[in-house]
């Protein structure tokens, strides 16, 4: 179902604005989540304020991104570097948060929250958060953007992604016909992060309406993820096996992927909490704040098909 925590302490929502006079700025704009918030808030009749740490003519393809150049006006925005922050910040009405690496991670709710406090100052109205469902490491980041004294927040709390199998280190495996992940049998309704974005700028376009809640969205199917490798084997034709492994056996790939090592510790932490199976259940979020069925995963898979993102390398 979907969670709806209402925050009662201070601050006031300001009255509902018309889509088209509003600026949102979205943070990770090339990344997974950020790249399709920005096409569906411009799609919505938005302004677009593209924020990565390339900043103006950045395109997608940065970290676990993929695709070619948006069209947005961009900023440069880091995280970790707080001069960057007023200049993408001033004269938004909104913003939309995606912390990296994780909403979970060690300083994330530090980060998050001077920022929130940051903008409350500068006068954007409404902050929306990413965040994961069933992550208790990211309960300090959404209780940092509560009290920021901000004057509308709102969480997003998403199942895993579908497009984590199509975009970032999954990819390779499934190219190479296997995909090794610390998952076990666990199930996961994974959802379209098309769908998440779509529901962030329905949260930032209704005015009050989400203000001080969290939201829970979901796809419609419980899948393990040895579903849903034969359901994208189903879709290119091609042979694929999944291979549950231990999380800290899985350490091992990311350190080859190129993750940092403190991060590499803190996805051990969190696939051990995470994937132990607290999150086999459907949310309903996305049926409720947009009126219409969540996308589902085999019409991703089929989608994604298409692109060749799964095809086998060439050796040599």
């Amino acid at each position: 179902m979907t969670t709806n925590t209402q925050y009662t302490g201070g601050g006031t929502a300001a009255g509902p604005a018309g889509s088209g006079s509003l600026t949102i700025l979205v943070t990770g704009a090339t990344g997974r989540t950020g790249s399709r918030v920005a096409r569906a808030a411009r799609a919505a009749g938005l302004t677009v304020r593209a924020a990565s740490r390339a900043g103006s003519g950045s395109g997608f393809g940065s970290g676990f991104g993929s695709g070619s150049g948006f069209g947005f006006g961009g900023v440069r925005f880091d995280w970790h570097d707080p001069a960057t922050w007023d200049a993408a910040l001033r004269g938004a009405d909104a913003a939309y948060l995606a912390y990296s690496p994780d909403v979970g991670a060690p300083g994330a709710a530090e980060a998050v929250g001077a920022l929130a406090r940051r903008a409350a100052e500068l006068g954007v109205r409404h902050l929306v958060l990413l965040s994961a469902r069933g992550e208790p490491q990211a309960d300090a980041t959404e209780r940092a953007l509560a009290a920021s004294g901000v004057r509308r927040w709102t969480v997003v709390r998403s199942a895993w992604f579908a497009q984590n199998f199509s975009e970032g280190p999954l990819v390779d495996g499934l190219r190479a016909g296997e995909l090794v992940f610390p998952a076990g049998e666990v199930l996961e309704p994974f959802v379209d992060v098309r769908d998440v974005a779509d529901v962030v700028v329905a949260v930032v376009t209704a005015g009050e309406r989400y203000a001080g809640q969290v939201l829970e969205v979901s796809g419609d199917r419980l899948l393990t993820f040895r579903d849903a490798v034969a359901e994208i084997a189903a879709a290119s034709g091609r042979e694929l096996t999944y291979v549950p492994v231990e999380p800290r056996a899985y350490g091992t790939a990311l350190r080859e992927f190129g993750v940092p090592e403190a991060e590499v510790e803190f996805l051990i932490d969190l696939f051990e909490t995470n994937l132990d199976g607290r999150n086999a259940y459907v949310s309903d979020g996305v049926r409720k704040i947009l009126g219409r069925p969540p996308r589902d995963f085999s019409a991703y898979a089929q989608e994604t098909t298409r692109t060749n993102t799964w095809t086998i390398c060439p050796t040599g």
